[in-house]
């Protein structure tokens, strides 16, 4: 007769070895803290500029998502991590989220909340312009706006050497229904090693803009555009792969357009995109 199969465990039994995860989760944390107490004693005598390292939060993104598997939602993993990466910031150089709730507060709450948790100040404008010129008067805050529209060319004050630049566009992992979907730009002022230049972000501004010269460029890069009446045109914040610019400006003379200026206003990591029931991919 063949052996019994073993009792499966106790729900006693699972719920300890739930709590002792637990404490070790948080013992891994508090250790974490121990290193990055550590570390702003390091800074302080070996590093100047911005707490923000874009390129290293673009490669940790990277290698959770790599390695995530079983029954947890990556989105749930994605906001944990975001949370502990944004709070570890804080706590090495306190800064706040200023976000442009002029297109959707909720939806953009939603966004900083996810990305950046509660212990981060969150101050709402009511224009993207407002925001970014809030993060150029701070030492080390940033600013959450449209990725994808927007009532004003709120790039242009980028443009200048010393400004704040776009330096990462969120969520990193996308998927349709992912719980804070809504695609936004942070500008902020991060030290250019720490920059990650996967996309470069342009202002480009030309004369001769219409719906024509647009459906002739939305095949090649991605295009927030506001009309500019003065010169007939419009401001355009165009998103590129390192080099491609020209490409772009080809594009738009081909079409009829001008081009009036160009000025490099930011970069930010390539994104993760997740398909229904598919693993993620770049």
């Amino acid at each position: 007769m063949p052996p019994s199969p073993p009792a499966p465990p106790s729900l006693e039994v699972l719920r300890k070895e739930i709590d002792t995860i637990d404490a070790q989760v948080h013992s891994l944390l508090m250790q974490r803290g121990d290193i990055i107490d550590r570390l702003i004693q390091v800074k302080q005598t070996q590093e100047v500029g911005s707490a923000f390292r874009p390129a290293r939060e673009a490669d940790m993104m990277r290698r959770l998502v790599e390695r995530h598997r079983g029954i947890l939602p990556l989105d749930t993993v994605e906001s944990i991590w975001r949370v502990i990466i944004s709070t570890f910031t804080y706590v090495q150089a306190p800064f706040s989220v200023h976000a442009d709730i002029s297109a959707s507060e909720p939806a953009m709450r939603d966004s900083a909340r996810f990305h950046f948790g509660f212990t981060v100040p969150y101050v709402a404008h009511f224009s993207a312009s407002a925001a970014v010129e809030a993060v150029a008067r701070s030492k080390g805050d940033l600013a959450l706006v449209s990725a994808t529209s927007s009532h004003t060319p709120w790039w242009i004050a980028l443009e200048t050497s010393g400004a704040p630049k776009v330096t990462a566009r969120l969520p990193f992992v996308e998927r349709a229904d992912h719980p804070a979907a809504l695609p936004v730009f942070v500008v902020s002022r991060v030290a250019d090693s720490a920059m990650v230049t996967e996309v470069e972000m342009w202002s480009v501004r030309v004369s001769g803009w219409n719906a024509e010269v647009a459906r002739a460029l939305s095949p090649l890069a991605e295009i927030v555009a506001v009309p500019d009446t003065a010169f007939d045109g419009a401001a355009l914040l165009v998103s590129v792969a390192p080099g491609s610019l020209e490409k772009i400006k080809s594009a738009l003379i081909e079409a009829g357009a001008s081009v009036r200026s160009s000025a490099l206003v930011g970069s930010h990591a390539t994104r993760y995109t997740v398909p229904p029931n598919g693993a993620a991919r770049s």
